[in-house]
């Protein structure tokens, strides 16, 4: 077969356009291991009343597109957080895929980008563009023509969601306290999990509906619910109100002595339910206002106590290392 200028210059822009495609791909996936699940800025734009939106200096970043051609066209993007809102310039990610699964059963990605607005150098054809803005997501579907640049405005519809826990008295270690979100699922009728270990304070970027917030106050029973409504383009501050208090347990021979090594601890409620199983000299945990019991093993002795949570109150208990007048006083704990 006779090679002419003209077949070589189509064979080397096929060339460019596989390797290109495969270096966008490769960079495509590192992105996606790197990115954050949550990158809250305090918002630092003027005039503006956008409390989400952060002004970012340094534009655009890790943008990626197709090889440009005669037939491209230019793609440029902004998202924002309701109609009426500014756009947002920093902390979105943008993808752009190919409607046509591939052999892995995925749709490809083509390019993306991350910062405020994108610019992407397209082929003529049909694509899928998702932006990403924490938690908050669209997809749309854009047409590219022949020489005939697309500028679009995506709705994300989102607002921040806020969340701390208090207690009628007393105060509550942050440090102990965390949240989940949920979003009912309309197609199961479930609730699935969005994000989870939420610390207090925080700042979550969601689409706006309503979520179902689990405050939970230590690793034991001290778990609270609600539900909040989070609004297109505001931050939702919801404050939890916790019944709980923090509780050490130690095993000692006499009132005010040394707590005794080596120990097994496992605590019950008034149900007979088991709440925290662990083992040490101490037994610290976070527990709900209630009535509980206490059982401690030491060198195959058992001993128990009964106590009480008060809300706020938080509480040293010691268990007198003193057998148990009871016939199952040497049976094994589990």
């Amino acid at each position: 077969m006779i090679i002419t200028p003209k077949l070589a210059a189509v064979l080397l822009t096929v060339l460019l356009f596989n390797l290109n495609f495969f270096i966008v791909a490769r960079n495509a996936n590192a992105e996606d291991l790197a990115k954050p699940e949550l990158g809250f800025r305090a918002p630092k734009q003027q005039n503006s009343t956008n409390p989400l939106a952060a002004k970012d200096d340094k534009g655009d970043k890790a943008t990626t597109s197709e090889p440009e051609t005669p037939e491209s066209s230019n793609l440029i993007l902004r998202a924002k957080l309701n109609k009426d809102g500014p756009d947002i310039n920093d902390g979105l990610t943008w993808r752009i895929y190919s409607p046509l699964i591939g052999l892995d059963n995925k749709l490809p990605l083509i390019a993306t980008a991350s910062g405020g607005s994108a610019h992407f150098t397209l082929q003529p054809g049909t694509y899928f563009v998702n932006v990403t803005f924490g938690h908050a997501n669209l997809t749309r579907r854009v047409n590219i023509q022949k020489n005939h640049p697309v500028s679009d405005a995506m709705i994300l519809d989102a607002g921040g969601l806020q969340m701390n826990a208090t207690m009628p008295k007393g105060k509550i270690n942050e440090k102990r306290l965390f949240f989940e979100i949920y979003k009912d699922d309309d197609e199961n009728e479930q609730q699935s999990l969005v994000l989870a270990d939420v610390k207090p304070n925080m700042v979550v970027r969601l689409n706006a509906g309503m979520y179902h917030i689990v405050s939970k106050y230590g690793s034991a029973n001290a778990i609270m619910r609600t539900d909040v409504k989070v609004e297109s383009g505001k931050i939702t501050q919801v404050t939890v109100l916790q019944h709980a208090a923090q509780i050490t347990l130690k095993l000692v021979r006499q009132a005010g002595g040394e707590a005794l090594a080596d120990t097994s601890w496992s605590i019950s409620n008034d149900s007979g339910d088991i709440i925290g199983e662990m083992a040490g000299a101490y037994a610290s945990l976070v527990l709900a206002e209630g009535d509980y019991v206490a059982v401690a093993k030491n060198k195959d002795v058992i001993y128990q106590k009964e106590f009480s949570v008060e809300t706020g109150k938080d509480q040293e208990i010691e268990v007198p290392a003193e057998p148990q007048a009871n016939e199952d006083a040497d049976a094994p704990m589990d």
